[in-house]
């Protein structure tokens, strides 16, 4: 029932914007549908703080369903063998950091937020708007690596509690892959880092 009213939806959407598009494109009225309007008309304050705010979000939604799945496996497998519940809180730990990841760049890009003024050249609005995508941009990518790899570490944190609880020696092999899917939130900063390293935002955002 859900996939279907999530199907059903979907399709809704996409066939009203499709009869809209084609409207305006049949009608020679496409001139109203102007993103770049939209880009310009937008401040860089509201995507550069969506980018902060979908950094933290994401991250910590990743990092809350990593935990949430290797919670109930390490709880579970540790009812028939006790042993496993210390070792395995590594998995927690790796879950944790992918939030703390997120964390961390939202609070460089939010240091690089800065005022300019309204009756600014065009050379610093520019860089300004520049720089508000960028952050965006940066936003996402942190956001979503962390997400994924908040999901990633948590199944094979569960996997990784429910092999130790069988066979002991299986714990170091399944942390290996662990510690690789745990890299991907910190491949997504070092990412979003280069993405917004000449980032520039306030009234000396447009000098050479």
């Amino acid at each position: 029932m859900g996939y279907l009213a999530y199907y059903s939806g979907t399709s809704v959407v996409l066939s009203v914007l499709t009869l809209v598009g084609l409207y305006y494109l049949l009608t020679d009225q496409g001139y109203r549908v102007d993103f770049g309007w939209f880009l310009e008309e937008t401040s860089p304050y509201m995507w550069a703080y969506i980018g902060c705010s979908m950094a933290i979000a994401l991250s910590v939604i990743g990092a809350a369903w990593g935990i949430l799945v290797t919670g109930t496996s390490i709880l579970g497998g540790g009812v028939q063998a006790p042993r496993i519940k210390t070792k395995n809180l590594v998995s927690i730990i790796f879950c944790e950091a992918v939030a703390i990841y997120g964390i961390i760049l939202a609070i460089v890009m939010s240091n690089i937020v800065q005022k300019y003024p309204s009756d600014a050249d065009d050379d610093v609005i520019a860089a300004n708007y520049a720089a508000g995508y960028k952050l965006f941009g940066a936003g996402l990518t942190v956001g979503f690596s962390n997400l994924f790899s908040g999901l990633a570490v948590g199944v094979v944190g569960s996997g990784a509690a429910l092999a130790d609880a069988a066979n002991p020696r299986l714990f170091v092999k399944i942390l290996i892959v662990e510690i690789f899917a745990s890299a991907i939130g910190l491949f997504g900063v070092i990412v979003g880092i280069l993405q917004v390293s000449n980032a520039k935002m306030g009234e000396a955002a447009g000098a050479n």
